[in-house]
């Protein structure tokens, strides 16, 4: 198991606009090269860092990108839910899945998986961009 390529370059654009937040706000063409991703890559997650309030928008000639919390209200839990949703060890953890292994839908490994599962968000919510900078 691991995460997506998309996952890690978000995490990588994160870290990138931590380590460089003196400079304020970042053009995508900047992140881009920084990072080792697309610029077009870098755009599409740049949208949803936006969207879900981890990174602010600005247009126009002194526009770029910025992180738009404190970094020590970032955690590497947002930024990979941001992109891939709420972390799940199984597909039986998602409501709409039905287990064929078991008649009531739910098989018997699905609390194991759920208590794993939560413990893997839990270390993932306790590290903080602001860690990651120091």
């Amino acid at each position: 198991m691991h995460i997506t390529l998309e996952t890690d370059y978000a995490v990588r654009i994160v870290y990138c606009l931590a380590i460089n937040r003196e400079r304020k706000r970042m053009d995508a063409k900047t992140i881009a090269e920084q990072t080792g991703v697309t610029l077009r890559f870098s755009l599409k997650i740049l949208r949803k860092l936006v969207a879900c309030g981890i990174v602010r928008s600005f247009k126009g000639t002194q526009g770029g990108y910025e992180l738009a919390k404190p970094l020590e209200e970032i955690t590497l839990n947002d930024v990979i839910e941001t992109v891939e949703g709420p972390y799940a060890l199984s597909r039986c953890l998602n409501p709409e899945f039905c287990c064929p292994r078991n008649g009531d839908g739910m098989c018997k490994f699905h609390a194991i998986y759920d208590d794993i599962s939560e413990m893997v968000r839990e270390k993932l919510k306790a590290v903080r961009f602001s860690d990651l900078v120091k």
